[in-house]
């Protein structure tokens, strides 16, 4: 099975959608399944998993209906406030559709570097243990230590890195994103997508080669067997069409042996998000 591990929906509203400001005018619109399929295809990728764009419940819902809808979206990243008192009754909510895969909050945007450790967030992730969910990673380089702490204090809960993290591609800065890359993914319970590059490089003139050392670091962290593709998609179109970042990543795994092609484009996010979907 193919998989991109990461992609989104949206019916757009600006009111929504007030991340996508002056510059990003190409996201303005409605992407919906019918957008992604065709794109799906043409990288010869049998399915998607989709991720949650809004904290809101009521999308998370929606884009669980758009699964039932679409058997190619394989599994849903949702989002459920994991600081209210009622995240367990969400979580068992949301849940109970075997879509669910995992729990995804926008950390990155949080003003409190800190909060994915306050007590009261803490508490909503313990929530998730014994639900199969995995919990997405979306943070900046300045956030990796907090992090690390997390996922220390949770050994039994899955974790996905997103984006690698978003290291700063644009300035060709490796350090000390790399160092704390390398120290978060000595954690097993750790994985990562390797996604979300080329909205980090220089959206106007970025080549592969601006990516590939940081995709080298990921795979000297994580190695072959805990990487997964993931187009961002629409979000990439900032910067490159869905067909561009799927074939940077195809000529940059070249040189993976075929079983460990097969687990990035793939085999890994099936391991991790779909095992309890059979």
């Amino acid at each position: 099975m193919r998989i991109d591990a990461h992609q989104h929906f949206w019916t757009y509203d600006p009111a929504q959608y007030g991340w996508i400001g002056e510059g990003m005018e190409v996201l303005a619109r409605d992407f919906g399944p019918k957008h992604l399929q065709a794109e799906l295809e043409g990288a010869a990728l049998d399915g998607a998993i989709t991720v949650q764009a809004r904290q809101d419940l009521d999308e998370t819902r929606w884009m669980l209906d758009m699964a039932r809808e679409h058997p190619f979206l394989r599994g849903v990243v949702g989002w459920v406030d994991l600081c209210s008192k009622e995240a367990a009754a969400q979580l068992e909510e949301l849940g109970a559709d075997p879509g669910l895969v995992g729990i995804r909050h926008v950390l990155q945007d949080e003003p409190d570097d800190r909060f994915m450790l306050r007590e009261d967030f803490q508490r909503g992730l313990a929530a998730m243990a014994g639900t199969g969910l995995v919990y997405d990673l979306l943070i900046f380089p300045r956030h990796l230590t907090h992090a690390i702490e997390l996922v220390d204090r949770f050994p039994e809960q899955p974790f996905v890195l997103d984006h690698l993290a978003k290291p700063p591609i644009a300035r060709a800065e490796l350090e000390p994103w790399r160092a704390d890359l390398i120290r978060l993914a000595e954690r097993e319970h750790v994985t990562c997508k390797v996604s979300g590059m080329v909205t980090e490089a220089d959206w106007a003139r970025w080549r592969p080669e601006d990516l590939a050392p940081f995709m080298d670091a990921a795979l000297e962290a994580f190695g072959p067997d805990r990487l997964m593709f993931g187009s961002d998609w629409p979000v990439c179109t900032l910067a490159a069409s869905y067909q561009a970042v799927h074939a940077v990543a195809m000529d940059w795994a070249s040189k993976l042996s075929a079983d460990e092609r097969a687990s990035l484009f793939g085999e890994c996010a099936a391991r991790v998000y779909l095992k309890h979907c059979s």
